[in-house]
């Protein structure tokens, strides 16, 4: 009997979530390692279990070693470590199975708000169903499952229900009142990124409601209904975090006009929606052996960005819901100018299609329906283009979870240490059994999850050119035996120059405890 449409999109929603459930099932088996961003977090989460107050961290005095200095962690949002925290103290499992948790909840909350916010937004179920198909082909959608990204993962479960919010409400009133009241903190306690899209959202709703008045005062009004929460959502966010320390969009480095300024973000329909960034390992910042030279990167860049506008006018012109069509002209043209200008201050926020992932997720419906209305040799292309997609990303996933699952080492977090061999960690937890108050220096900010007794120290990694501000690395004083865990390609100069970073200590011994890692240590 043929397949009857009615029911097309309810297999392939069935297919995505046996597909999440089978993809938890291996993560909860083998939990997955992290990124640098969440590790930070996740020391948070550290010292707060052991008593100390919320989101600080506690670190030693680089002035004094023998003492302690805290700081509020305002660089990142705190969900990406507060939300694991909570699966840990409910299901009472360790770190990497939290974060595995999060993942899938997230995953599956992500899904269904971006099939419901499509839905609302005018697309039929089969459109909606294949739009978050074409979605879950994307490599972004399978990282999490390989490294524990923190608040992208957070940001993608929440995303889609705030966008359904902003085309659900279509008048004013105490309903519009707390949407954007709540969704300002919860949006940011996902992911700070997100203020930029709450920005949007809120212009994109005043754009909507006040649609159709040509008094000046309507528009104000609409205008007052719309500022005052999203006002007190901002100042709650400024107030209790943002205000404490520092975060990426604090600072910059000066002026500085390229090509790559405002082409990357107006690419992002490419770069973000079809995985172009993660398939080319990072056309600006390589998180691989880049494949193109810069010029050709460049020429790519700006090819993606001129096919990008092309593809943006065209939904805009050919999908009928115009509200839909409104958001997303809103969203491109708020991403570009808020990322165009922080490119142009060089503030620091990196080159990565990552940030602008919002923008693919957006288009997907209008890109799923244009494709949809031409002839079935172009519907094939598409087809196959998506199999490509997600080829490429299983291909990226496979290797990584094996790496997890069989090469990572493994401590009392749960998670999977890429950065230490399983012969070496043992040894380090071992001395953290044994001591009481010594220090433990890293070059990686997920080790430090390893040390449940004792105090940690993380510095950044020394780059090829063995250029460092020595300040920077300095900590001085002298507090217990210290142990210095490196890498064995540090060993002669750059290990010279961490041990010199300690001047309270002398005398340091090395034992090499495996051929890839060697330990400096101190009494």
């Amino acid at each position: 009997m043929p397949l009857q449409k009615p029911y097309t999109h309810k297999l392939i929603l069935a297919a995505l979530g046996i597909i999440v459930i089978i993809l938890g099932v291996m993560i909860l088996l083998y939990p997955t390692s992290l990124f640098p961003d969440p590790s930070w977090g996740f020391q948070v989460m550290r010292k707060m279990q052991m008593g100390s107050g919320f989101n600080m961290a506690v670190k030693p005095d680089p002035a004094d070693v023998a003492k302690d200095y805290s700081e509020f962690l305002s660089w990142w949002s705190p969900g990406q470590y507060l939300v694991p925290y909570f699966f840990k103290s409910i299901l009472s499992i360790n770190t990497g199975r939290a974060a595995a948790v999060t993942t899938i909840v997230f995953t599956l909350l992500g899904l269904a708000g971006f099939y419901s916010f499509f839905r609302k937004a005018g697309f039929t179920a089969t459109i909606a169903a294949v739009s978050v198909a074409v979605i879950a082909c994307q490599q972004g959608f399978v990282v999490p499952y390989v490294f524990y990204n923190g608040g992208e993962v957070l940001l993608f479960g929440f995303a889609g229900w705030f966008l359904y919010g902003c085309v659900a409400i279509d008048k004013t009133g105490w309903k519009l009142a707390v949407f954007l009241l709540l969704s300002g903190c919860i949006g940011f306690f996902c992911k700070s990124s997100f203020l930029w899209m709450y920005g949007a959202g809120c212009f994109y709703l005043w754009l909507k409601l006040s649609a159709g008045n040509t008094a000046v005062v309507a528009w104000i009004k609409k205008g007052i209904w719309i500022g005052i929460p999203a006002a007190i959502s901002l100042a709650i966010i400024y107030v209790f975090y943002l205000s404490k320390g520092i975060n990426p969009a604090s600072g910059g480095m000066g002026i500085k006009l390229t090509w790559e300024t405002f082409s990357f973000p107006l690419a992002s329909p490419l770069l973000a929606g079809f995985s172009l960034d993660d398939i080319l390992h990072g056309i600006i910042l390589h998180n691989d052996v880049s494949i193109f030279s810069p010029f050709w990167s460049l020429v790519t860049l700006l090819l993606s960005a001129v096919v990008s506008i092309l593809l943006i006018a065209a939904i805009t012109r050919y999908v009928p819901n115009k509200s839909y069509s409104r958001m997303v002209i809103v969203f491109y043209v708020v991403s570009v100018i808020f990322f165009g200008y922080n490119f142009l201050r060089q503030a620091n926020i990196s080159y990565e299609a990552r940030h602008l992932r919002i923008i693919g997720l957006l288009i997907t419906p209008g890109v799923v329906y244009l494709i949809s209305r031409l002839n079935v040799s172009y519907r094939l292309a598409f087809g196959l283009v998506c199999f490509g997609i997600a080829f490429l990303s299983f291909r990226y996933f496979l290797p990584g979870y094996r790496q997890n699952k069989t090469v990572s080492a493994r401590g009392t977090s749960g998670l999977a240490q890429i950065f230490i061999d399983q012969p070496s960690l043992n040894y380090i937890m071992d001395l953290d059994k044994k001591n009481s108050n010594a220090l433990f220096v890293f070059v990686s900010p997920d080790l430090g999850l390893e040390i449940n007794h004792n105090r940690i120290v993380t510095l950044d990694p020394i780059d090829s050119d063995i250029r460092i501000d020595y300040d920077d690395y300095a900590h001085k004083g002298h507090a217990g035996p210290i142990f210095i865990l490196l890498p064995a390609s540090y060993m002669g100069p750059k290990s010279n120059i961490i041990r010199k970073c300690f001047p309270g200590y002398k005398g340091f011994k090395m034992d090499m405890l495996s051929n890839d890692y060697v330990l400096y240590s101190a009494k």
